[in-house]
């Protein structure tokens, strides 16, 4: 059985929704959602919580997650990348004698994913000898069938080639919804994160996403989780 580690950044900042990540949403805390999904997977050996915030880490360590160090405050300010923290989990790890095959890295502002998900992403993983797996969904509207505003002030089509194309004959495109993502660790380290090829999907409705980035959008995703569960959180 594979060796998977979760890993969950939760970075104490946040400028647009004050302490977003411990938020509460339908009444507890947004990222023991996330934090329930992957300690519910049975495939992972450890799920740990990346945070520079004392609050933080108490609220995972008490929904079960494990913090084993705080992250260091040059990988806590609004420019660091996720990729960059996973590779300091993986490197600290590693000076612990720990080393993972697969890293699962779980939005914390991310209630919809279940471990449901995960157990598939991981099992896609194995199948296609994969370097990653990547929650999409399809775009509403077809891309192609864009406008945009030129300097005249006038609208055109971004792919005028398309404007008469009836939007069942379009290929379907996708887009990354930013909730789950799955690595094989070896190809993490040796691309720095960076991986374009041998990515599978992990394909879900629109209806099962929201990304949260102001009011707005945390009402909208409350919505959605009432009416995915019946208006009974889990």
């Amino acid at each position: 059985m594979a060796n998977v580690i979760a890993v969950i950044p939760a970075r104490g900042g946040s400028t647009r929704i004050p302490k977003k990540n411990i938020r509460l949403f339908l009444g507890k805390p947004i990222i023991t959602y996330a934090i329930s999904a992957a300690l519910n997977c049975d495939e992972i050996s450890v799920v740990m919580v990346s945070t520079d915030s004392e609050e933080i880490a108490e609220i995972a360590r008490n929904a079960g997650a494990a913090v084993p160090f705080m992250r260091d405050a040059n990988l806590a300010d609004n420019y660091t990348n996720v990729n960059s923290v996973i590779l300091d989990v993986i490197r600290r790890y590693e000076e612990n004698g720990r080393q993972f095959d697969y890293i699962v890295c779980l939005y914390p502002t991310a209630p919809f994913v279940t471990s449901e998900q995960i157990k598939e992403a991981i099992r896609l993983m194995e199948k296609n000898n994969a370097d990653e797996a990547k929650m999409l969904a399809a775009f509403s509207f077809p891309p192609q069938r864009g406008m945009i505003i030129g300097p005249d002030g006038f609208t055109v089509y971004k792919y005028p080639e398309y404007a008469s194309t009836r939007s069942q004959d379009l290929e379907t495109i996708y887009h990354d919804v930013g909730q789950l993502y799955v690595y094989r660790t070896d190809a993490f380290i040796r691309f720095n994160g960076n991986i374009t090829e041998k990515v599978v999907p992990i394909l879900v409705d629109e209806n099962e996403v929201q990304d949260i980035d102001n009011e707005a959008d945390w009402i909208a995703a409350e919505q959605k989780y009432r009416l995915l569960h019946s208006g009974n959180p889990s």
